[in-house]
Parts: structure tokens; sequence; C-alpha cells
């Protein structure tokens, strides 16, 4: 068949054409402003696609227009689209029907750690012999890309809370047939599209309402949240609930955890007796939370420890997850995707770990819709506290971000808040002006975090080129 994806540079929609291509299919796209890693992906794959949103963009015969959850109304291929009654679906349903229907599945869901996990999930998978297919929200370097398709018959995928296409306004999870359900915590996000936190948790009741009674929900109680649904759900789930986290009311529990420059170590406990003892690479509270889950969902499906460890052993986590970009001069150049305020409070909390005696300093881009809103401003003024300097970027395409909210984050203000807790914080308008900022500034030893969820200009490379040169 031949599939056009409206939308093809996205992660998911991008990772979509590649398991199309891998299953034999023609696919083509379209697109605007497609950045790394995705673009990249693409151009690896040899998929075409046309720069920009055109009506004659449909012209070409195809079987199945893809369209994006990004798309909207008004976007003059998808008015063509409809104007010329194409067969559309959405990337969610495609997922289900041309890939997961039949197989076995696991979809991690979450406000946070989703990407990180299901890479994780995938991994623990590969090395425990199951040859799973996978789609990700992001690059899982040990595989080189973010989906895998294969003939066995499990399924690994990040479950996304946003809306799945403008005539599909449920979550992307509600699509994805889970056998095995993580859901990691809850927090209120997305304000673009949802009016409150209830909304989101009553959304997440429904896919712990999906799982069947010969799976099981994973569930993280350290988030309060997550305990609120669980027991608004009381007596209403037909499946095996296991939950886990840091603290006692966890069924599988993470003691005597101890941080070190080469990573993590950590012993399991079950039901209160000790189960097994681990060492992980990645760092963070988050980052142990999420091996638990992934440590469940492999014993459910017979993965022996000893594998689990294994696959510790050799995880070379996510691209964009507290990724080194490089070092130059001394200076270690990090990217990762936090844009919530607390993944941005867990990301330098985990760094500030991992380089206990180093200056660290938070580089932030405004950009996803709920950070370039006013609703997490309280919250970012505590969320740089593990910084020794802040820098904070204007907020991105802010006319655009009016679309989602009346009221968009007051950068000057945020930055006065947090400099009134002592802390040294600037804002500039674009990367090329906080690169400006930064090059006297740096020095030998100093770990500069980039967080954003988009290009951010090109910064990292912009950064390592001026410390290069």
């Amino acid at each position: 068949m031949h599939y056009h994806l409206i939308g093809i540079g996205g992660t998911a929609m991008a990772s979509l054409a590649g398991m199309l291509q891998a299953a034999g299919h023609r696919v083509t796209g379209s697109d605007q402003n497609v950045y790394p890693p995705m673009s990249t992906q693409l151009a690896a794959l040899g998929i075409e696609y046309v720069e920009g949103y055109k009506a004659e963009n449909t012209d070409p015969p195809r079987d199945v227009t893809v369209v994006g959850n990004t798309i909207m109304r008004g976007n003059p291929e998808l008015e063509e689209v409809l104007n010329r009654k194409l067969l559309y679906r959405s990337q969610a349903e495609t997922v289900r029907e041309e890939f997961i229907r039949g197989k076995r599945s696991l979809v991690v869901a979450g406000t946070h750690g989703k990407t990180t996990t299901t890479s994780l999930a995938a991994w623990v998978c590969e090395v425990g012999g199951l040859d799973p297919t996978f789609l990700v929200g992001g690059v899982v370097q040990n595989f080189g890309q973010s989906f895998r398709v294969t003939k066995g018959e499990y399924f690994v995928i990040e479950g996304d809370e946003y809306d799945t296409a403008f005539f599909d306004k449920k979550p992307k999870f509600m699509s994805y047939l889970p056998e095995i359900a993580i859901i990691n915590n809850i927090e209120y996000d997305h304000a673009d599209i949802y009016k409150d936190l209830d909304v989101i948790k009553w959304q997440f009741s429904r896919l712990m309402n999906l799982v069947p009674g010969n799976g099981r929900l994973i569930c993280g109680v350290d988030s309060p949240e997550v305990v609120d649904v669980l027991k608004s759900m009381e007596g209403k789930l037909y499946t095996t609930v296991e939950t886990f986290g840091l603290s006692e009311n966890a069924k599988w529990q993470a003691r005597g955890i101890e941080f070190s420059e080469a990573g993590t170590s950590f012993t399991v406990y079950r039901a209160g007796e000790k189960w097994a003892s681990f060492t992980t690479g990645m760092i963070g509270e988050f980052n142990i939370r999420n091996c638990l889950a992934v440590i469940i969902a492999a014993d459910a499906w017979g993965i022996a420890r000893e594998k689990i460890q294994e696959a510790f052993d050799t995880f070379k986590s996510v691209k964009r997850r507290m990724e080194v970009r490089g070092v130059e001069r001394g200076v270690t150049v990090i990217d990762d995707f936090a844009h919530h305020p607390t993944a941005v409070d867990e990301t330098l909390k985990a760094l500030r770990q991992r380089y206990p005696s180093n200056r660290l300093i938070a580089v932030f881009e405004p950009r996803s819709r709920s950070s370039r809103l006013s609703i997490f401003e309280e919250k970012y003024k505590e969320a740089f506290a593990h910084a020794d300097q802040v820098v904070i970027a204007a907020v991105f395409n802010p006319e655009d971000a009016k679309k989602f909210g009346p009221v968009l984050l007051d950068v000057n203000k945020l930055v006065a808040d947090i400099a009134a807790k002592g802390k040294n914080v600037f804002t500039f308008a674009d990367a090329d002006e906080i690169v400006a900022h930064l090059t006297p500034e740096m020095r030998d030893g100093d770990v500069v975090a980039v967080m954003s969820n988009g290009g951010f200009g090109g910064i990292h490379d912009k950064l390592l080129d001026v410390l290069r040169d």
C-alpha cells in the first residue's frame, strides 16, 4: 500500500513512516521545519517528503493518508484531503491495526520518563530473547533508530497521553491494546488540550481499565496522583496490579540506592523480601523508578534477572535524554528534552549527582505548548534550584503560542523571581545571543545542560563550535 503522512517530521510520525516502509509499504509525506534527529532518520531511510503543506500534495494517488496530531483544520493539505473524500487515519490507529493487533503489547505511559522507560524495556526484551517490535518517541541508541519491526509476538510502545488527531481527541495510549501497562507518574501537562489535572487523571483511569485479566498494570506510587487514580478504580480493575517506587507503600521497592560518577546501584525488594540487586549507568532517582517498572514488566514476560542486568549493563540510553553532545576545552555540553518543570528539576538534580563539584549552567527554551504558557510559571521558579547559573530564552514563536492559551509565560518576571532567590540568571532572545553570552563565560569543568523539546537554533553545535575555535 501507499501511505502518505501529513506531518511526517514529528517524532511519532517519522517513526511510523519507517515502520511502514519496513513492513513493505510505500511511504511519502509532507511537513515543514523538520529537524534532527527525525530529519536524519528519514534521510537515512530514503523516505521522500515535501516541504510545506499544499493542496497539490494530494494529487499523487495513495491508499491511505495518515494525519499527524499537530495537523489541524485550516491546514491546506488536510482541507484538500477532506474535500476529495480521501481515506485518512490517525497515527495511533495505523500503528494498532498494522503492527499491534494480535501481539503482546507493553504500553509505557506517564507524564515523565516514557521515552527512556520504553527504550530500556525494548532493550531488555531484546537481550532477553523476545525479539520485540518497538516504537519509541526518541532515537534508541542501542538500535540507532526509534522503531523496529520484527516477526516476534512482542510489541513495546511509548503511550502518549496527548490526543490522537483532529478527528479523535482521546489519548494515543487508548489505541495500543496493552497486555502490560506501565504508568510511571501523573502530573498536569498539555494545558492546550486538558483543562485541569482531573481530566488527565480520568484519561489514565481509562488506560488502567483496558488492561486484561491475564496482563499486568504497573503503577508508580511515588506519584500521589497515580495513588489517587488507583483508589478511584478500586473494585473496578480486573487485572493484576503491581505497584513500585522508593516509598514503603510500594510492593516493588528500590532500597540501598548509591549514586556515583559511574552510575547507580540499588536493591529490589518485592513484598518486603529481597528480590535482586542491580546496577545501571543511568543517574537520578527518576531513572531508578524507570528501571523498577521495566524489571516488573520483564519478570512478567519471563525474562531472567541475569538478562535484565545484562541489558542494564549495555543500555546506551536515548538521544536527547541527558545526552552528552560533546566535550571541548573541558566544557561538557548536554542535550536534554526536558520542558515540564518537574522534568527540568529532575534532570538538573540528576546532573548535580553526576557532576557534584562542577559548575552547572542550565539553558532552557520555553518551546512546548504548555511551557510557553503561564500555567507553570510558579513551578519554574523552583525548577532550576540545582543549577549554578540559569539562562532562559524568549518564548518560542509567541504568536503561535497564543492559540493555546491567553496568557504567555512572562520570562522577564520569571528571571526576576529566580534572581530574587540569589540565583545567577539571564534571559536572551535566541540561541545566538545565548551563545554570545556564554562564550566568554564558559571555563574548564563547566557542564552546560541545554533543555528544549525542539531544535533550539542548533545551540548545541554552536556552543561546541565556539569552544573548539
